[in-house]
């Protein structure tokens, strides 16, 4: 039996919606929470309740700038922004990362943060002139990016930790 190109067109397309509605092939949607908790277990690899407060700061300060996505889920989907496969690798969350992921949602910052949108691996570095270091935490060195000339801190600080302790 051959098909004609409408014939085979219409195929294809009841086949996807049926795919679709069938949820193969389709990414899980994750909460709010999961996105956040997802950032936070591949960022700061659960090291401590300070890293994963100061990486779910940084998501937050990405979503309230308005030069980001203006949620947690985009934000931390956004590609090449956070962790190879963040959305999709399988995680083991805890009851710290559950903990730490739920503070952040409502509300809590770790003090230090600032304005900080960006961090890195703490043993690496960078040449860049831009930028302000204002938190090493949780394996991770946590910075704005200004200006040269207004960069007062342009070196990792000394790791801090114990800062948010509950």
């Amino acid at each position: 039996m051959k098909l004609s190109n409408s014939k085979l067109g219409i195929a294809v397309c009841c086949a996807s919606a049926l795919l679709l509605l069938a949820g193969c092939g389709m990414p899980r949607r994750h909460s709010e929470l999961e996105c956040m908790e997802r950032a936070m277990y591949f960022e700061s690899n659960q090291s401590s309740r300070d890293g994963m407060i100061a990486v779910g700061s940084v998501v937050m300060n990405r979503v309230e700038s308005g030069q980001y996505p203006r949620s947690v889920c985009g934000v931390v989907a956004q590609k090449r922004q956070f962790a190879p496969g963040v959305m999709t690798r399988k995680m083991k969350p805890s009851p710290k990362l559950t903990e730490a992921a739920r503070s952040v949602m409502r509300g809590e910052r770790h003090p230090m943060i600032g304005n900080a949108m960006f961090f890195h691996h703490a043993g690496s570095r960078f040449s860049y002139d831009n930028m302000h270091y204002v938190l090493v935490a949780g394996g991770n060195a946590f910075y704005e990016k200004r200006k040269n000339y207004l960069v007062t801190q342009p070196y990792p600080p000394q790791p801090l930790e114990g800062i948010t302790r509950r």
